[in-house]
């Protein structure tokens, strides 16, 4: 597939439009915003329903080379978009942040810690299983149908994108439609149900939100009315002063992040070549030849903001604008890849794609239930109820609904979540295993894969309930501080 630049900037302007279009029905459709639906996931339907496999089956096309309302070259430009763009959102994702020490993230977030990777990993035991017992031989799938619910859950939309042309490689073409449609279906479940967990939680008085905290109207009034602490205020500031203070503070932004890819492009060509002159000339295994770049390159971004706080420079790199940058990207990524969608693939493999689903949120559920009370020693819900919507589809989901279920954060949950990601994202949820996983179960099959994920998700719930269990009050609600745990 060939295009030109012309032919890429009306792919990328027409996005654009879409997204403000998707905007302003959020705006007029107040269901839209209870659903919690991001822009760009309203934006991308907009642009499937248009595309070849809806409205084009009916209307066909007034281009020559048509695919649906659009041209051929726009469709295949879509369709590159997201394997590119997803670099620069893993990329953006430290840099700019202040990085604590190990120590730091553990004492405040180690619960939150072991409920994530148990989720995290046994969503790979989860699939896996449901896979050997029924897809594979009842279907007739590929093994490496077993990895979609964490790809498609924890990883969300952009690491499903992102994954597109690893599974092409390794002829599971079918895979990224399935794990795009597992993430959507992962973000409007997630808020529905976590909605009425919360609900519930409210009149047992597991939580405390305000009168409207279940009400998103409500919140967005609240966030709208509602004056910056202390902190956010000198925060906002300091972002201000830092853009302030640089000739042109976007393209300098722009220009750490494109370091940071090619950081990244330079590890994984190096993980590559060892790769190459040993194990597999010798036997032609292959790992790393198929891992994609974004997870190396959120790599490069920890390296580039390292180099940043020893030099002294974080007045010149603003948090604030690193965020919009990667917030573009990952609009144009999941709406780039959701109007390419593959409707007729979800058809062709209905049963195995609600399976899967089914599965996922039964196991998100049991972990937030049963588990997430015997691990978190303090503020259980609120807590486990983030682990629990960032499982279900996308991070955003997780702070959405602590933040409905505690609209003041006086648990603190907010915090604990932000340092657990930097001990969770690295790995899964999009991280280096994630982008591993589907080449892993090509190379060693998935009893293999599944052997190990069922390994590191026994060992992360005993260590949970063996070191952080002792501390839960026989209530669920004690006053236990993370400081304690020394």
């Amino acid at each position: 597939m060939t295009m030109t630049v012309g032919e890429l900037f009306v792919a990328l302007v027409l996005i654009g439009m879409i997204l403000l279009v998707s905007n302003a029905l959020r705006v007029l459709m107040p269901w839209l915003r209870r659903l919690f639906l991001p822009s760009s996931v309203v934006g991308g339907a907009l642009l499937l329903l248009a595309g070849p496999e809806v409205l084009g089956l009916f209307t066909g096309s007034p281009f020559e080379d048509g695919a649906g309302l659009f041209p051929e070259y726009v469709y295949e430009s879509w369709a590159a978009l997201p394997g590119l763009l997803i670099n620069v959102v893993f990329a953006a994702l430290f840099i700019g942040r202040p990085i604590p020490g190990l120590r730091t993230i553990w004492m405040r977030a180690g619960p939150q810690v072991v409920v994530g990777q148990t989720m995290a990993w046994g969503q790979y035991v989860v699939g896996l299983t449901l896979a050997l017992v029924i897809l594979v031989p009842v279907f007739g799938m590929n093994p490496m149908v077993g990895a979609l619910i964490e790809i498609g859950f924890e990883g969300g939309h952009g690491t499903a994108a992102g994954m597109a042309d690893t599974f092409a490689e390794l002829g599971f073409e079918e895979g990224a439609d399935l794990a795009l449609g597992l993430a959507t279906v992962g973000i409007v479940s997630g808020v529905l149900i976590g909605t009425v967990l919360i609900n519930i939680a409210a009149r047992r008085g597991i939580v405390n939100p305000s009168e409207d905290a279940d009400d998103p109207d409500a919140l967005m009034r609240e966030d709208a009315q509602s004056q910056p602490s202390t902190e956010e205020y000198s925060e906002f500031k300091k972002d201000l002063m830092q853009e302030a203070d640089t000739s042109d503070p976007l393209s300098i932004h722009i220009g750490l992040v494109g370091i940071a890819i090619a950081i990244g492009w330079l590890i994984l060509s190096g993980l590559q070549w060892v790769e190459q002159m040993n194990w597999a000339r010798d036997d032609g295994m292959e790992i790393m030849a198929h891992v994609p770049l974004f997870p190396i390159a959120m790599i490069g971004g920890v390296i580039v903001q390292l180099f940043v706080m020893r030099f002294k420079l974080e007045r010149h790199v603003s948090s604030r604008t690193m965020s919009r940058i990667a917030g573009s990207s990952l609009d144009f990524t999941i709406a780039a890849a959701l109007a390419t969608l593959s409707l007729a693939v979800l058809g062709e493999f209905l049963i195995p794609f609600l399976l899967l689903a089914a599965a996922g949120i039964g196991w998100s559920l049991f972990v937030l239930i049963v588990i997430a009370p015997k691990v978190i020693p303090e503020n259980w819900f609120e807590r486990g109820i983030g682990d629990f919507g960032q499982s279900m589809g996308v991070t955003v989901t997780g702070l959405l609904l602590m933040r409905m279920a505690d609209p003041k954060n006086r648990s603190g949950a907010l915090e604990s979540f932000g340092y657990k990601q930097l001990m969770f994202e690295p790995v899964v949820g999009g991280g280096l295993f994630t982008a591993a996983s589907i080449p892993l179960i090509a190379q060693f099959g998935p009893v293999t894969v599944l052997g190990l994920t069922l390994v590191l998700t026994l060992a992360w719930l005993a260590f949970g309930l063996l070191y952080f269990g002792r501390m839960v009050p026989d209530r669920g609600r004690g006053r236990w501080h993370p400081d304690q745990a020394e």
